[in-house]
């Protein structure tokens, strides 16, 4: 977008992934006056990595405009964000008070509800099912890290594409030549040899792994492996949306994320999975909007 008025105030809202980040300044009236995205972090990085990153962020975003306030949500963020802004506060010389910090999924929630009116399922590189009741409670199902479950998004893809590659490989060797998947996963690490793989899949940052999942999507309408892996991510997205149902009761169901958007089978076997009165949305992926816009009223 074109570069705005620096004298207006302005919020800016940051929704900060594990695959990319993604910035937008509001003004008053709620107008999105710029957007960008820039590398994916986390609030769990070492400290010299995300100060490297968050000062990427603010080189970008300040090419088009100081905000005045922000609101921003981080995956990985647990509470403790002291130093999370003062950093922030230094960059955007802006008092702390004007800085309010979340985790990336209350951000999204906003998005799409509003406080106890349904539950949001998100998939990015890993996956979480949130739920925000009137009281302003946060509360869960899965989100765990992507080591433990994170059943549906995208590093989940990744692994159970290779897992499978990897697998059909110790019964018959070069049959990876063959599959679709095989061959463009093999593209995108590098190469076909074990040692990349596993150089990939155990050193690389789990949004780096997540972005595997792509070359599994773009196979899936020639290759029946990598279509029932996406059919798999639908169930285990379903799964977290029935969790919370069970216990909090039915609710309209939202789905939302990158990974939720990378192929039309998870979202259509999500929805057979739920039970058939649910009221089921696919909603696009803006909770940096929906928090820049908040900012902008503070």
């Amino acid at each position: 977008m074109s570069t705005t008025d620096h004298s207006a105030p302005l919020g800016l809202g940051i929704d900060a992934g594990g695959t990319r980040t993604r910035w937008a300044l509001a003004d008053r009236a709620g107008a999105i006056v710029a957007s960008g995205e820039v590398t994916g972090m986390s609030a769990l990085q070492p400290r010299g990595i995300l100060q490297a990153r968050l000062t990427e962020l603010a080189r970008a975003v300040l090419a088009h405009g100081r905000p005045t306030a922000l609101r921003a949500g981080f995956t990985g963020f647990g509470g403790e964000g002291a130093e999370l802004r003062h950093t922030f506060a230094m960059l955007f010389d802006m008092p702390v008070k004007e800085i309010t910090l979340c985790n990336d999924i209350e951000i999204a929630y906003t998005a799409c509800f509003q406080p106890g009116e349904g539950y949001l399922i998100y998939a990015g590189t890993g996956s979480i099912g949130a739920w925000i009741d009137v009281d302003g409670t946060f509360h869960r199902a899965g989100g765990r890290g992507v080591t433990l479950d994170d059943g549906g998004g995208g590093f989940w893809i990744a692994r159970e594409a290779l897992r499978h590659i990897w697998r059909v490989e110790d019964e018959q060797s070069g049959a990876w030549q063959q599959s679709a998947m095989a061959r463009a996963v093999f593209d995108q690490i590098g190469g076909s040899d074990w040692s990349l793989s596993r150089q990939f899949i155990y050193t690389q940052e789990r949004g780096a792994v997540g972005k595997l999942a792509l070359a599994v999507a773009a196979s899936a309408d020639a290759d029946p492996v990598a279509a029932d892996i996406l059919r798999g991510a639908g169930r285990e997205l379903a799964r977290l949306a029935n969790a919370l149902s069970g216990r909090f009761g039915p609710r309209p169901v939202a789905l939302s994320g990158r990974a939720a958007s990378l192929h039309p089978l998870i979202a259509a076997t999500m929805r057979t999975a739920l039970p058939g009165d649910i009221h089921f949305i696919h909603a696009s992926s803006e909770a940096h909007l929906a928090a820049a816009r908040a900012a902008a009223l503070c």
